[in-house]
């Protein structure tokens, strides 16, 4: 990234910073919904904003959110602008050596949407010759961009998933990808425009917290306050609340894992510990 970019990433979140003693900041993609969309009056709402707000709740602390786009949410946080990424952001092999993180509260796959009167795409040979549009600096661009050559499709990257949606209902692509709750929910906005293909990309992966890779203090007690939202069902709540129905039994919203961090991955924690819910 060179220094012009560094700096107006740092200018667009000074306005938010506030000393550490005072709160914290979780960033957010405001444009990922239901994780985190605009809401009428001002401000943000979805999943992860409701998340966030609850784990303020357990740590008692005041937690304000940040909206911006997600390919400047880890460099933000690096810099100190923010405290912790609270959009969803997928824990892979790559991202585990450079951060720490929570542990999963949603399992996620890559889904595909096409256009509500296209053929079905059932296999990902049937990606090939078709142009796949997805938001920048995301799990899905790092797999597409990988996968491009190997499947014969072309990428088209964009700031916002919103964005990379309506390049799909444009026209400007045939194939849009994303995470599956984030997919099912633009298929719903799209009012019949779009329809959610067959097929899907399930690396076995979740949903996490992100943090500076030297924050084990605050990785922790997020963490911990995410596992009392799982204990005392708020979190399977919310997850009815905002896409419809109820958590799988056994996923990563219910299932509270050992030690801190994502079990497998670099940087989780195995030590034991009973954290103190409220």
């Amino acid at each position: 990234m060179n220094r012009i970019a560094i700096t107006l990433i740092a200018a667009a979140f000074a306005g938010a910073a506030i000393a550490q003693d005072k709160g914290l900041i979780a960033g957010v993609d405001g444009t990922f919904a239901p994780h985190a969309m605009p809401k009428l009056g001002g401000g943000v709402e979805g999943f992860n904003v409701d998340l966030i707000n609850e784990i303020g709740k357990q740590m008692g602390k005041k937690i304000e959110i940040f909206a911006g786009q997600f390919s400047g949410l880890i460099p933000a946080m690096n810099a100190g602008q923010i405290s912790f990424v609270g959009a969803p952001t997928t824990v892979t092999p790559e991202r585990a050596r450079n951060l720490l993180f929570s542990e999963g509260y949603l399992n996620t796959y890559y889904a595909f949407v096409v256009p509500a009167k296209a053929a079905d795409i059932k296999t990902l040979a049937g990606l090939k010759g078709k142009t796949i549009s997805l938001n920048r600096g995301s799990a899905y661009d790092k797999w597409a961009q990988e996968n491009a050559a190997k499947y014969g499709f072309k990428v088209e990257s964009f700031g916002t998933n919103a964005d990379s949606v309506q390049a799909l209902i444009s026209g400007r692509a045939q194939a849009q990808m994303s995470g599956n709750t984030v997919a099912a929910y633009s298929v719903v906005k799209a009012n019949g425009q779009t329809k959610l293909a067959s097929v899907t990309v399930d690396q076995g992966f979740v949903w996490a917290a992100a943090f500076r890779k030297d924050d084990n203090a605050l990785r922790n007690a997020v963490d911990e306050a995410i596992e009392c939202l799982k204990m005392n069902g708020a979190l399977p709540r919310l997850y009815k609340k905002w896409f419809g129905h109820a958590a799988p039994a056994g996923s990563a919203t219910v299932k509270v894992f050992p030690g801190y961090g994502v079990p497998g991955m670099a940087g989780h924690d195995p030590k034991e510990h009973q954290p103190s819910c409220k």
